[in-house]
Parts: structure tokens; C-alpha cells; sequence
């Protein structure tokens, strides 16, 4: 199916926690990388799943959530309008910070016999680098492009890509590398 998947986590988000002023202007920037590098990954076959947290609201759908940011004026709009899925993608809610922690993911990505993951979003020091954590531990090659992460300052940014490419063996590379997986 797909040996590349395309992983946009927290993305659509309502940007309503205190420090999301600070992670706004960064997450914007970073939405619109992943917006140009996910055209370009589909164009050579891969899969884009978005995880995205539930805020707590149990009975919550994607579709609902995706719906009340892009109706947003702010960031959150502008983010979930320029990464809107298409048909074809699929998302997965989750209930802590990895993407893997209490979702259908893993079972996702073996069925689709994915081998490569590319982990984009929000935010680089915390829901990114648990994400790839546990993608680690269960043997994908990571990539996870520096513009397509945000965090609420730089420094944590670069702090939490520097672990992730020590200690994960992760490629950080912009997105505008025209590496393949």
C-alpha cells in the first residue's frame, strides 16, 4: 500500500492553551510547509494521516474539530484551512501526546505495510518528539523536516530536533530537500 506515510500531528488545533500566541506565528509557517511538502509526497504515492488531539471532549470527532478551526479567523483557521484533508487521507484522534499512545495507528501503519515515516506539526518538544519516540521503537525511518514543526520558542524547537536525530537517528532536513525515503 503505502511505504511512505505522511503523519500531521495537532495541527488542527483551536489554539486556545496558554503559550499559543507564542506557537502561533511558527505553526503557521510550518503549516505551510507540510501544505506544500504533503502535495508533493501524494504525488508519489504516500498516504497522509492526520493525529490530532481530542482536547478532552471524549465524544469529539475529527470532522468537528477540523470544521470549528477552520471557521476560526485566527491562526487556528488559517492552519486548517491551508492543511483542509482531502478524501483520500485519514485521521485518527488521540488522547495524550504520541500519536501511537491509545490510537488504531500502529495497526494502520502495518496494514499499509509502511515503512518510512514523515512526522510533521505541533509541537516539536512535546507531541512531535513522543511521536517519533515510539515510532523508533517500533523500527520506522524517520523523517521529520525542521519547517514543518513549531514550538513555542525556538530554542525548544532546536533542542527537541537536536534528540530526535542523535538519539532516534531521525532525518531533520527541511522539506525542500528532495530526499526520499
Amino acid at each position: 500500500m503505502s511505504p511512505t506515510v505522511l503523519l500531521l500531528v495537532d495541527f488542527i488545533n483551536p489554539l486556545d492553551f496558554p503559550g499559543a500566541d507564542k506557537l502561533a506565528p511558527g505553526a503557521i509557517k510550518a503549516a505551510l510547509a507540510t501544505a506544500r511538502l504533503k502535495s508533493r509526497l501524494e504525488q508519489d504515492g504516500a498516504v497522509s494521516i492526520y493525529a490530532n488531539d481530542n482536547y478532552g471532549i471524549w465524544r469529539s470527532e475529527f470532522h468537528d474539530i477540523r470544521a470549528m478551526c477552520e471557521a476560526s479567523s485566527g491562526a487556528s483557521g488559517e492552519i486548517a484551512r491551508a492543511l483542509a484533508p482531502r478524501d483520500r487521507d485519514l485521521a485518527i484522534l488521540k488522547p495524550r501526546h504520541s500519536a501511537f499512545f491509545g490510537t488504531p495507528l500502529d495497526l494502520m501503519l502495518t496494514q499499509m505495510h509502511t515503512r518510512s515515516l514523515v512526522i510533521t506539526g505541533l509541537a516539536a518538544d512535546i507531541c512531535i518528539q513522543l511521536s517519533a519516540m515510539d515510532a523508533s521503537l517500533r523500527g520506522y525511518k524517520l523523517w521529520i523536516p525542521a519547517d514543518c514543526t513549531a514550538s513555542e520558542s525556538e530554542q525548544a524547537k532546536h533542542d527537541a530536533l537536536q534528540y530526535v536525530k542523535r538519539v532516534l537517528k531521525a532525518d531533520i532536513r527541511r522539506s525542500t530537500s528532495r530526499r526520499r525515503l
